[in-house]
């Protein structure tokens, strides 16, 4: 199992539970039209799921595009964030880099799956 794949499975298990330890960490991120807690737990548990999949060889496939899934889905997220008046975590450029992340992340569990042989 590729080491990068490890990492991030076990990177989305520490956020996923964190979803669940400190919730108030999420909700800023944010729009004030998502019903706040439904979608705390719901991004919580997929990030879990996501990450145990990464772990499971029968699984890592269908875990790829999953994780590349969610990550189209919290794109958004980030654009947001980079255009408001006070981006949630640092600075404007910070936010920048986090969406360059974003995408970079997209483009790697893209390819990931891609070209997942069991």
């Amino acid at each position: 199992m590729p080491l990068l794949i490890i990492g991030f499975a076990v990177i989305l298990l520490l956020a996923g539970v964190y979803h669940f330890v400190n919730p108030a960490f999420y909700r800023p991120f944010m729009p004030d039209w998502f019903p706040k807690q439904l979608a705390n737990a719901a991004g919580g548990l997929v990030e879990i799921l996501i990450g145990i999949g990464l772990l499971i060889p029968d699984l890592r496939g269908y875990a790829l595009w999953a994780a590349c899934g969610l990550m189209i889905i919290f794109l958004p997220l980030h654009v947001i964030d980079l255009f408001r008046a006070k981006p949630v975590i640092g600075p404007h450029w910070v936010a920048a880099i986090r969406l360059l992340v974003q995408l970079l992340l997209i483009w790697w569990l893209w390819r990931e799956a891609t070209n997942f042989v069991d």
